[in-house]
């Protein structure tokens, strides 16, 4: 809950990471800014960036690997209206890979919150 270890480095509710970390508090304050030297790198990597490219890290696009799920997210994501069927702009991030057996398999993540004609039946199954 506090206080502070063996070493005198100070024991705070919060702080998640598991080394040790330089806790910056202001006086009197029981707010918590945590200063970890991974943060501190990335903030000097996108500071300075250079006139060239570096070849395989910043000279290529990769898609992303990951969209959002949610149907609202995804129609907020390609700028769809409420008619436009949110289930044609999933393909945008499906996976496509084969099995040990040799087999084509594609992978897309299931909407959630998609309103479908059975879930609203089941609304009205369950208003009445």
């Amino acid at each position: 809950m506090g206080g502070c270890d063996k070493q005198g480095f100070p024991m705070k509710q919060g702080v998640l990471t598991p080394g040790r970390v330089r806790l910056l508090l202001h006086r009197g304050w029981s707010l918590l800014f945590t200063v970890i030297q991974t943060w501190f790198m990335i903030a000097i990597l996108l500071e300075f960036v250079g006139e060239n490219d570096l070849p395989g890290l910043t000279d290529t696009e990769k898609p992303r690997m990951r969209g959002p799920k949610r149907a609202t997210k995804i129609r907020k994501l390609f700028n769809l209206s409420k008619e436009d069927d949110v289930r044609k702009y999933v393909n945008t991030y499906r996976r496509t890979f084969t099995t040990k057996s040799g087999k084509k398999v594609s992978k897309a993540p299931k909407i959630q919150r998609l309103v479908t004609p059975l879930t609203l039946q089941r609304k009205r199954a369950r208003i009445a």
